[in-house]
Order: C-alpha cells, then structure tokens, then sequence
C-alpha cells in the first residue's frame, strides 16, 4: 500500500501552475499535469482526481511525486527512455 505523499505548493507555484492550465497552446500533457498538482494541493483525494482528469491512480502517483521532489520544471520534461530499437553493431558499421 502507497503512503501518502504530501507536499506545499507556493504562491509563486500555483500562479504558474493556474497560467500553465490557462496558455492555449500549451501541451495538453502539462495542462492534466498541472491539474493533478493543484487539485492534489487542494487536498482533492486521488479518486477524484483520477475522475476529473481522466488518470489512472499510477499516473497521479507519478506526478504528484515528480512535483514533489523536482517541482515546476519536474512536469514539464518527460523522462528518457532507451530506445526500443537496438543500436547495430561495430561489425555492421
């Protein structure tokens, strides 16, 4: 079972958060992302959050947590991944 992870949003955090959710041509990712923080920080339970936004519980947890250890610029970059393509070998190139 998940503990639960809690965490303060600032002023400064929220007024970005709210203008990412308002900027129209921002990237539909960082909107829901934004919206998972600040109804998080709105104490909103992690059903409801999952109602409203359309996320699974895992993907709620993700960001919540992501926003908790790196903050803003955490939900704006995604993370790496390998590819799914090996690279060719030294006797290929």
């Amino acid at each position: 079972m998940r503990t639960g992870i809690s965490f303060t949003v600032s002023p400064a955090d929220r007024q970005r958060l709210r203008a990412l959710i308002r900027d129209r041509n921002a990237p539909q990712k960082h909107v829901w992302r934004a919206e998972i923080i600040l109804l998080s920080a709105d104490g909103v339970g992690t059903v409801e959050i999952m109602r409203q936004t359309g996320k699974s519980k895992t993907c709620v947890w993700r960001w919540q947590e992501r926003f908790a250890t790196e903050g803003f610029e955490g939900l704006l970059r995604d993370k790496t991944r390998p590819s799914r393509i090996a690279p060719l070998g030294a006797e290929i190139s």
